[in-house]
Protein backbone atom coordinates (compact mmCIF):
# COMPACT_ATOMS: atom_id res chain seq x y z
CA UNK A 1 0.00 0.00 0.00
CA UNK A 2 1.01 3.67 -0.97
CA UNK A 3 1.51 6.34 2.17
CA UNK A 4 -0.15 8.91 1.92
CA UNK A 5 1.95 11.64 0.66
CA UNK A 6 2.17 9.37 -2.30
CA UNK A 7 -1.88 8.62 -2.91
CA UNK A 8 -2.19 12.45 -2.45
CA UNK A 9 0.89 13.76 -4.12
CA UNK A 10 -1.18 15.27 -7.15
CA UNK A 11 -3.91 16.25 -5.19
CA UNK A 12 -5.17 19.80 -7.44
CA UNK A 13 -8.83 20.93 -6.34
CA UNK A 14 -9.79 20.27 -2.74
CA UNK A 15 -13.09 20.80 -1.37
CA UNK A 16 -13.37 22.04 2.29
CA UNK A 17 -15.97 21.43 4.23
CA UNK A 18 -16.50 23.31 7.47
CA UNK A 19 -19.03 22.89 10.32
CA UNK A 20 -20.79 24.67 12.85
CA UNK A 21 -19.00 23.34 15.61
CA UNK A 22 -16.12 24.27 13.73
CA UNK A 23 -16.55 28.17 13.33
CA UNK A 24 -18.13 28.37 16.97
CA UNK A 25 -14.87 27.92 18.54
CA UNK A 26 -15.10 30.60 20.89
CA UNK A 27 -17.43 29.89 23.78
CA UNK A 28 -19.87 29.20 21.19
CA UNK A 29 -19.21 32.28 19.11
CA UNK A 30 -17.85 32.25 15.51
CA UNK A 31 -13.80 32.12 15.98
CA UNK A 32 -12.13 35.12 13.80
CA UNK A 33 -9.08 33.46 14.20
CA UNK A 34 -10.33 29.76 13.14
CA UNK A 35 -11.27 31.68 10.18
CA UNK A 36 -8.28 33.85 9.33
CA UNK A 37 -6.22 30.32 9.91
CA UNK A 38 -8.45 28.63 7.41
CA UNK A 39 -7.50 31.51 4.83
CA UNK A 40 -4.16 31.36 5.85
CA UNK A 41 -3.95 27.67 4.98
CA UNK A 42 -5.67 28.30 1.59
CA UNK A 43 -3.79 31.42 0.55
CA UNK A 44 -0.49 29.07 1.14
CA UNK A 45 -1.89 26.05 -1.25
CA UNK A 46 -2.87 29.02 -3.84
CA UNK A 47 0.51 30.29 -3.77
CA UNK A 48 1.33 26.58 -4.87
CA UNK A 49 -0.94 26.28 -7.57
CA UNK A 50 -4.09 24.54 -5.99
CA UNK A 51 -7.46 25.17 -6.20
CA UNK A 52 -9.72 25.57 -2.99
CA UNK A 53 -13.73 25.87 -2.50
CA UNK A 54 -14.93 26.24 0.67
CA UNK A 55 -18.58 25.03 2.13
CA UNK A 56 -19.32 26.78 5.03
CA UNK A 57 -22.05 26.25 7.89
CA UNK A 58 -22.92 28.74 10.34
CA UNK A 59 -25.63 30.82 9.05
CA UNK A 60 -28.84 29.62 11.72
CA UNK A 61 -25.94 30.05 14.80
CA UNK A 62 -24.85 33.61 13.93
CA UNK A 63 -28.39 34.84 13.20
CA UNK A 64 -29.79 32.97 16.15
CA UNK A 65 -27.34 35.32 18.18
CA UNK A 66 -28.10 38.60 15.94
CA UNK A 67 -32.02 38.01 16.16
CA UNK A 68 -31.49 37.59 20.12
CA UNK A 69 -33.02 34.46 19.90
CA UNK A 70 -32.66 32.11 23.66
CA UNK A 71 -32.17 28.89 21.72
CA UNK A 72 -31.54 27.36 18.20
CA UNK A 73 -35.11 27.40 16.68
CA UNK A 74 -36.72 24.07 16.08
CA UNK A 75 -39.76 26.44 13.48
CA UNK A 76 -38.70 26.00 10.19
CA UNK A 77 -39.71 29.62 9.44
CA UNK A 78 -37.72 30.87 12.21
CA UNK A 79 -34.39 28.87 11.10
CA UNK A 80 -35.20 30.74 7.78
CA UNK A 81 -34.77 34.19 8.99
CA UNK A 82 -32.09 33.43 11.54
CA UNK A 83 -30.14 31.79 8.30
CA UNK A 84 -31.12 34.62 5.96
CA UNK A 85 -29.82 37.07 8.57
CA UNK A 86 -26.47 34.87 9.38
CA UNK A 87 -25.14 34.72 5.84
CA UNK A 88 -24.08 37.86 5.55
CA UNK A 89 -22.65 38.47 8.75
CA UNK A 90 -20.87 34.89 7.79
CA UNK A 91 -20.00 36.03 4.18
CA UNK A 92 -18.80 39.66 5.77
CA UNK A 93 -16.32 37.55 8.44
CA UNK A 94 -15.42 35.09 5.60
CA UNK A 95 -14.44 38.00 3.49
CA UNK A 96 -12.50 39.65 5.81
CA UNK A 97 -10.65 36.66 6.91
CA UNK A 98 -9.26 36.26 3.04
CA UNK A 99 -8.77 40.25 2.46
CA UNK A 100 -5.69 39.88 4.97
CA UNK A 101 -4.25 37.14 2.36
CA UNK A 102 -5.37 38.92 -0.70
CA UNK A 103 -7.93 36.77 -1.85
CA UNK A 104 -11.40 37.67 -2.81
CA UNK A 105 -14.29 35.20 -2.05
CA UNK A 106 -17.64 34.61 -4.12
CA UNK A 107 -20.81 33.62 -2.00
CA UNK A 108 -22.93 30.81 -3.50
CA UNK A 109 -26.21 29.72 -2.40
CA UNK A 110 -27.16 26.20 -3.26
CA UNK A 111 -29.94 24.09 -3.09
CA UNK A 112 -30.35 19.95 -3.93
CA UNK A 113 -32.16 21.38 -7.23
CA UNK A 114 -29.49 23.01 -8.44
CA UNK A 115 -28.16 19.37 -8.99
CA UNK A 116 -30.84 18.07 -10.34
CA UNK A 117 -31.79 20.00 -12.79
CA UNK A 118 -29.31 19.65 -15.86
CA UNK A 119 -28.70 23.37 -17.62
CA UNK A 120 -28.57 24.87 -14.03
CA UNK A 121 -26.06 22.23 -12.94
CA UNK A 122 -24.03 22.90 -16.11
CA UNK A 123 -24.42 26.55 -15.09
CA UNK A 124 -23.47 26.17 -12.01
CA UNK A 125 -20.54 24.35 -13.00
CA UNK A 126 -19.25 26.48 -15.20
CA UNK A 127 -19.93 29.85 -12.57
CA UNK A 128 -17.18 27.30 -10.10
CA UNK A 129 -14.39 26.95 -12.94
CA UNK A 130 -15.09 30.70 -13.87
CA UNK A 131 -13.99 32.08 -10.19
CA UNK A 132 -11.43 29.53 -9.70
CA UNK A 133 -9.83 30.33 -12.71
CA UNK A 134 -9.94 34.10 -11.26
CA UNK A 135 -8.11 33.41 -8.20
CA UNK A 136 -11.66 33.64 -6.42
CA UNK A 137 -11.93 31.60 -3.58
CA UNK A 138 -15.91 30.10 -4.09
CA UNK A 139 -17.77 30.30 -0.28
CA UNK A 140 -20.81 28.11 -0.58
CA UNK A 141 -24.18 27.39 1.30
CA UNK A 142 -27.23 25.76 1.52
CA UNK A 143 -30.04 28.54 0.58
CA UNK A 144 -31.80 27.54 3.73
CA UNK A 145 -33.99 30.60 3.70
CA UNK A 146 -35.87 29.16 0.32
CA UNK A 147 -36.10 25.57 1.57
CA UNK A 148 -38.87 23.85 3.34
CA UNK A 149 -37.56 20.58 3.39
CA UNK A 150 -34.01 20.36 2.38
CA UNK A 151 -33.18 22.73 5.66
CA UNK A 152 -30.80 20.68 7.59
CA UNK A 153 -32.38 17.54 6.30
CA UNK A 154 -31.61 16.47 2.89
CA UNK A 155 -27.81 17.57 2.64
CA UNK A 156 -26.92 17.06 6.59
CA UNK A 157 -25.36 19.71 7.99
CA UNK A 158 -23.56 20.25 4.51
CA UNK A 159 -21.66 17.11 4.65
CA UNK A 160 -23.67 16.00 1.55
CA UNK A 161 -23.89 19.42 -0.25
CA UNK A 162 -20.18 19.07 -0.31
CA UNK A 163 -19.79 15.97 -1.46
CA UNK A 164 -22.33 16.79 -4.06
CA UNK A 165 -19.98 19.90 -4.63
CA UNK A 166 -16.42 17.89 -4.86
CA UNK A 167 -18.42 15.28 -7.53
CA UNK A 168 -19.87 17.79 -9.75
CA UNK A 169 -16.58 19.87 -9.60
CA UNK A 170 -14.32 17.12 -10.68
CA UNK A 171 -12.45 18.00 -7.47
CA UNK A 172 -9.56 15.71 -6.05
CA UNK A 173 -10.48 15.94 -2.74
CA UNK A 174 -13.34 16.81 -0.28
CA UNK A 175 -11.79 17.56 2.94
CA UNK A 176 -14.27 17.37 6.28
CA UNK A 177 -13.42 19.30 9.44
CA UNK A 178 -15.22 18.67 12.39
CA UNK A 179 -15.04 18.30 16.24
CA UNK A 180 -14.18 14.79 16.13
CA UNK A 181 -10.78 13.16 15.05
CA UNK A 182 -12.34 11.24 12.37
CA UNK A 183 -14.14 7.45 12.51
CA UNK A 184 -14.20 5.28 14.80
CA UNK A 185 -14.89 1.13 15.34
CA UNK A 186 -17.34 2.18 18.42
CA UNK A 187 -18.41 5.30 19.90
CA UNK A 188 -15.25 7.34 21.67
CA UNK A 189 -17.71 8.99 23.82
CA UNK A 190 -18.94 5.79 25.41
CA UNK A 191 -16.17 3.67 24.79
CA UNK A 192 -12.23 4.19 25.90
CA UNK A 193 -11.30 1.87 23.79
CA UNK A 194 -12.85 2.35 20.50
CA UNK A 195 -10.43 2.85 17.69
CA UNK A 196 -9.21 5.60 14.90
CA UNK A 197 -9.24 4.10 11.62
CA UNK A 198 -7.08 5.85 9.68
CA UNK A 199 -7.54 4.47 6.39
CA UNK A 200 -10.92 2.99 4.48
CA UNK A 201 -10.08 0.93 1.31
CA UNK A 202 -13.43 0.34 0.51
CA UNK A 203 -16.85 1.66 2.36
CA UNK A 204 -19.00 -2.02 3.70
CA UNK A 205 -22.26 -2.23 5.23
CA UNK A 206 -20.01 -2.62 8.24
CA UNK A 207 -17.58 0.16 8.08
CA UNK A 208 -21.63 2.42 7.57
CA UNK A 209 -22.32 0.89 10.68
CA UNK A 210 -19.70 2.89 12.65
CA UNK A 211 -21.90 5.74 11.62
CA UNK A 212 -23.78 7.14 14.84
CA UNK A 213 -26.04 10.08 16.05
CA UNK A 214 -24.68 13.81 15.70
CA UNK A 215 -21.64 14.66 17.77
CA UNK A 216 -22.92 18.13 19.01
CA UNK A 217 -26.02 19.75 20.02
CA UNK A 218 -24.81 22.59 17.66
CA UNK A 219 -24.12 21.19 14.55
CA UNK A 220 -26.67 18.62 12.92
CA UNK A 221 -24.50 16.49 10.55
CA UNK A 222 -23.49 13.17 12.74
CA UNK A 223 -21.02 10.74 11.12
CA UNK A 224 -23.00 8.77 9.22
CA UNK A 225 -24.03 11.72 7.09
CA UNK A 226 -19.88 11.91 6.74
CA UNK A 227 -19.63 8.59 5.47
CA UNK A 228 -22.59 8.94 2.60
CA UNK A 229 -20.92 12.14 1.24
CA UNK A 230 -17.59 9.85 1.44
CA UNK A 231 -19.85 7.31 -0.38
CA UNK A 232 -20.70 9.85 -3.43
CA UNK A 233 -17.26 11.17 -3.15
CA UNK A 234 -16.16 7.68 -3.86
CA UNK A 235 -17.91 7.31 -6.52
CA UNK A 236 -16.70 10.25 -8.30
CA UNK A 237 -13.03 9.41 -8.00
CA UNK A 238 -12.26 11.96 -5.15
CA UNK A 239 -10.73 11.23 -1.81
CA UNK A 240 -12.47 12.17 1.14
CA UNK A 241 -10.83 12.89 5.13
CA UNK A 242 -12.32 13.12 7.94
CA UNK A 243 -10.67 15.20 10.79
CA UNK A 244 -10.62 17.40 13.88
CA UNK A 245 -10.52 21.57 13.17
CA UNK A 246 -8.56 21.81 16.18
CA UNK A 247 -5.84 19.95 14.85
CA UNK A 248 -2.62 23.32 13.52
CA UNK A 249 -2.66 23.78 10.12
CA UNK A 250 -4.51 20.64 9.39
CA UNK A 251 -5.30 21.36 5.43
CA UNK A 252 -1.49 22.20 4.91
CA UNK A 253 -0.74 18.82 6.82
CA UNK A 254 -3.19 16.57 5.52
CA UNK A 255 -2.17 17.36 2.19
CA UNK A 256 1.61 16.96 2.76
CA UNK A 257 0.51 13.47 3.87
CA UNK A 258 0.25 13.50 7.24
CA UNK A 259 -1.62 10.79 8.25
CA UNK A 260 -4.39 12.80 10.70
CA UNK A 261 -8.29 11.51 10.78
CA UNK A 262 -9.46 9.25 8.40
CA UNK A 263 -8.84 9.07 4.48
CA UNK A 264 -11.28 7.37 2.25
CA UNK A 265 -10.43 6.23 -0.66
CA UNK A 266 -11.74 6.83 -3.72
CA UNK A 267 -12.94 4.37 -6.32
CA UNK A 268 -10.30 3.97 -9.34
CA UNK A 269 -13.10 2.81 -11.55
CA UNK A 270 -16.06 5.66 -11.32
CA UNK A 271 -18.43 7.10 -13.91
CA UNK A 272 -18.63 9.51 -16.19
CA UNK A 273 -19.69 12.99 -15.38
CA UNK A 274 -23.17 12.71 -17.35
CA UNK A 275 -23.82 9.32 -15.14
CA UNK A 276 -23.01 10.58 -11.86
CA UNK A 277 -25.08 13.83 -12.59
CA UNK A 278 -28.41 10.81 -12.59
CA UNK A 279 -26.91 9.14 -9.52
CA UNK A 280 -26.74 12.14 -7.34
CA UNK A 281 -29.68 14.21 -9.18
CA UNK A 282 -33.34 14.41 -6.63
CA UNK A 283 -35.66 11.29 -8.55
CA UNK A 284 -39.28 12.43 -9.61
CA UNK A 285 -40.54 9.32 -9.23
CA UNK A 286 -40.16 5.54 -9.90
CA UNK A 287 -40.71 2.23 -11.78
CA UNK A 288 -40.62 -1.15 -10.58
CA UNK A 289 -39.33 -3.79 -13.20
CA UNK A 290 -39.02 -8.09 -12.94
CA UNK A 291 -35.76 -9.79 -12.66
CA UNK A 292 -35.53 -10.05 -16.26
CA UNK A 293 -35.77 -6.69 -16.91
CA UNK A 294 -33.02 -6.00 -13.99
CA UNK A 295 -30.96 -8.32 -15.77
CA UNK A 296 -30.52 -6.86 -19.16
CA UNK A 297 -30.20 -3.20 -17.21
CA UNK A 298 -26.85 -4.46 -15.12
CA UNK A 299 -25.77 -6.09 -18.62
CA UNK A 300 -25.96 -2.61 -20.40
CA UNK A 301 -28.87 -2.73 -21.66
CA UNK A 302 -32.40 -0.26 -22.09
CA UNK A 303 -35.06 -0.30 -20.05
CA UNK A 304 -37.96 -1.93 -22.14
CA UNK A 305 -41.83 -1.62 -21.26
CA UNK A 306 -42.32 -4.75 -21.11
CA UNK A 307 -40.22 -5.10 -18.25
CA UNK A 308 -41.91 -2.82 -15.64
CA UNK A 309 -44.66 -3.72 -13.32
CA UNK A 310 -45.55 -0.56 -11.75
CA UNK A 311 -45.38 3.11 -12.17
CA UNK A 312 -45.25 5.49 -8.71
CA UNK A 313 -45.13 9.50 -8.71
CA UNK A 314 -45.79 11.52 -11.34
CA UNK A 315 -43.24 13.02 -13.64
CA UNK A 316 -42.38 13.68 -17.21
CA UNK A 317 -40.37 12.65 -20.63
CA UNK A 318 -36.98 13.59 -19.43
CA UNK A 319 -37.26 13.45 -15.41
CA UNK A 320 -34.60 11.49 -13.82
CA UNK A 321 -36.68 8.42 -12.01
CA UNK A 322 -35.90 5.05 -10.08
CA UNK A 323 -35.69 1.91 -11.80
CA UNK A 324 -36.45 -0.61 -8.58
CA UNK A 325 -36.70 -4.33 -7.99
CA UNK A 326 -38.49 -5.67 -5.36
CA UNK A 327 -38.86 -2.03 -3.51
CA UNK A 328 -34.90 -1.93 -3.70
CA UNK A 329 -33.53 0.68 -5.85
CA UNK A 330 -30.47 -0.32 -7.90
CA UNK A 331 -31.16 2.29 -10.29
CA UNK A 332 -31.56 5.83 -11.85
CA UNK A 333 -31.60 6.72 -15.12
CA UNK A 334 -33.54 9.86 -17.54
CA UNK A 335 -37.30 8.61 -18.79
CA UNK A 336 -38.45 8.91 -22.70
CA UNK A 337 -42.06 8.64 -21.01
CA UNK A 338 -44.27 10.22 -18.61
CA UNK A 339 -45.16 8.72 -15.40
CA UNK A 340 -49.04 8.98 -17.29
CA UNK A 341 -47.63 7.21 -20.67
CA UNK A 342 -46.03 4.37 -19.02
CA UNK A 343 -48.85 3.40 -16.83
CA UNK A 344 -50.70 2.68 -20.11
CA UNK A 345 -47.76 0.65 -21.49
CA UNK A 346 -46.03 -1.09 -18.52
CA UNK A 347 -45.93 -4.71 -19.23
CA UNK A 348 -46.47 -4.22 -23.20
CA UNK A 349 -43.87 -5.30 -25.91
CA UNK A 350 -42.39 -2.25 -27.89
CA UNK A 351 -44.41 -3.06 -31.35
CA UNK A 352 -47.46 -2.17 -29.17
CA UNK A 353 -46.77 1.55 -28.05
CA UNK A 354 -47.99 3.14 -30.93
CA UNK A 355 -51.49 1.47 -31.24
CA UNK A 356 -52.09 2.02 -27.02
CA UNK A 357 -50.76 5.72 -27.09
CA UNK A 358 -51.44 6.80 -30.50
CA UNK A 359 -47.66 7.55 -31.07
CA UNK A 360 -44.50 6.31 -29.97
CA UNK A 361 -41.35 8.07 -28.68
CA UNK A 362 -38.78 4.85 -28.74
CA UNK A 363 -38.59 1.74 -28.70
CA UNK A 364 -36.99 1.77 -25.07
CA UNK A 365 -38.20 3.85 -21.59
CA UNK A 366 -34.49 4.52 -20.76
CA UNK A 367 -31.92 4.29 -23.29
CA UNK A 368 -28.99 2.27 -21.83
CA UNK A 369 -26.76 5.77 -21.99
CA UNK A 370 -28.92 7.41 -19.52
CA UNK A 371 -28.89 4.47 -17.10
CA UNK A 372 -26.35 4.39 -14.41
CA UNK A 373 -26.38 1.44 -11.45
CA UNK A 374 -26.52 2.55 -7.85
Amino acid sequence: MSTRKELLGDINKIVVKIGTTSINQDEGKLSPTFLDSIASQVSTLHNTGKKAVIVSSGSIGLGVDVLDLDSRPREIPVRQAAAAVGQSVLMQEWSKAFNKYGLKVAQLLLTYESFSNRLTYLNLRNSMHTLLSYGVIPIINENDPICVHEIEATFGDNDKLSAMVASKTEADMLIILSDIDGLYDKNPHTNHGAKLLHLIEEITPRVESYGGKPTSLKGVGGMRTKITAAKICSLAGCHTIIASSKEKDVLLRLLNGEELGTLFLANKEFPKNRIRWILLSKACGSVEVDEGAKEAIKNSMSLLPSGITNVNGDFRRGDIIEIKSNGEVFAKGITDYSSSELSKIKGQQTNQIADILGYKNYNHVIKKENIGLV
